[in-house]
């Protein structure tokens, strides 16, 4: 017969070392409500939205309910780990924190915080070209697990000076996010009120009124130590404010990126290089051919071309075209079966976004490191119930697609 604690969950006595807004996560799910208290509405607007009619943006959430485990029973699962193997670094669980801009205006040092608690799990995390937060601040905080995303115009000149950047402030892998052509349909930044540049508004100041934590906790506390928020690292130089007409002019001229640049890229970067923002497999074929070190199935969390497909339905022609390099995936992911499910379907690392950033918004590092917690004992528990030691004993023949 099961004990109560069996039966019931993790006992309230468990989570009594967690700070109170954290207690009643349990799971990532948890997140987006807590977050959507604590955060302005046009803030989290933009963080939570996609683009027009939020079609990938439910469809990567859908796609991971179409596939179903194959479970073995009556084996021994008592050596079960879930290190993983990555471009040849060792991390500790088989999945990473995505790239998101911004974060510093969900969280008083949003970036920073983040990388931290990555690094204190020994998991991939990436930083974002549209952060603002110093790449040189947040390669310290995250010396062995840091990643830097750029978004890069087709500038020859551009391309070389924020390699040169990116370099000397230390980070090894360069992602290099290439699904973003023109400024996506974002409709629903629209409607919330929420802008890029970001311009002052009532309706803006209500809400920051009406959400004391985020006024003071976070905008308040960031114009008083950092000042005005600049994008910081989209070139070489630091950019614009957030507040500058001139957002649009520093993240422009991206529709000139080609092959060639990524050849350029190559040629340029020491380090491994990351492709990210991939869905065809004949595109992964030529970022093989091009020198990729890995790619990054993605459809931009539903931020971009509205009904672009889901990863996790690219990942099994994207495996058989993968070639010899890592094989990665984000959009959707926000349970431990979602990993794993994944993993079988030839993935060998997946990137986690929104739920972080939630989590950051929420608690700061605490609730980020508290968000990797649960993914991760969600991992070890799932590989238990599925009868598996090791992840590489997971692969296609453990789902059935229903």
């Amino acid at each position: 017969m099961n004990s109560p604690r069996q039966q019931s969950g993790p006992a309230p006595n468990a989570r009594r070392h967690l700070p109170a807004s954290l207690r009643p996560i349990l799971s990532l799910g948890d997140l987006e409500p807590a977050a959507r208290s604590r955060l302005p509405r046009p803030v989290f607007g933009y963080l939570s939205g996609g683009v027009e009619d939020n079609v990938s943006l439910d469809a990567n959430l859908a796609a991971f309910r179409r596939w179903m485990f194959r479970t073995n029973v009556l084996v021994n699962v008592s050596d079960r780990q879930q290190r993983t193997r990555l471009m040849g670094m060792e991390y500790q669980a088989p999945f990473g924190i995505a790239p998101m801009g911004l974060c510093a205006l969900f969280a008083f040092n949003g970036d920073v915080v983040m990388a931290e608690a990555a690094e204190a799990a020994g998991i991939p995390y990436v930083l974002s070209g549209a952060s603002l937060t110093r790449m040189e601040e947040v390669a310290q905080a995250a010396p062995t697990c840091g990643w830097f995303q750029a978004y890069i115009p087709g500038d020859p000149a551009h391309i070389e000076g924020l390699l040169e950047r990116v370099k000397a402030a230390g980070f090894k892998t360069l992602v290099v996010t290439v699904d973003t052509a023109t400024l996506a349909n974002r409709e629903n930044n629209v409607r919330v009120g929420f802008s890029t540049p970001l311009r002052p508004s009532v309706r803006l100041a209500w809400d920051g009124l009406t959400r004391p934590r985020w006024l003071l906790g976070t905008l308040a506390k960031t114009l008083l130590h950092r000042g005005m928020p600049h994008f910081e690292n989209a070139s070489a130089q630091r950019g614009v404010p957030i507040i500058s007409s001139g957002v649009v002019r520093q993240f422009g001229l991206r529709d000139h990126l080609s092959w060639e640049h990524l050849a350029l890229i190559r040629r340029s970067w020491p380090g491994k290089l990351v492709v990210k923002g991939l869905s065809a497999a004949d595109d992964v074929r030529r970022a093989e051919q091009a020198g990729a070190d890995g790619v990054i199935l993605s459809n931009h969390g539903g931020r971009q071309l509205d009904g672009t497909m889901p990863p996790l339905l690219a990942l099994p022609e994207a495996a058989r075209a993968k070639g010899g390099m890592a094989l990665m995936l984000d959009s959707g992911v926000r349970r431990g079966t979602d990993v794993l499910k994944a993993l079988a379907l030839g993935a060998d690392h997946v990137f986690v976004g929104r739920p972080m950033a939630y989590a950051a918004a929420l608690a700061g590092r605490a609730g980020v490191a508290h968000a990797i917690t649960l993914l991760r004992d969600e991992v070890h528990r799932d590989m238990a119930l599925l009868g598996v030691n090791r992840l590489n004993d997971l692969g296609p023949a453990r789902l059935v697609q229903v």
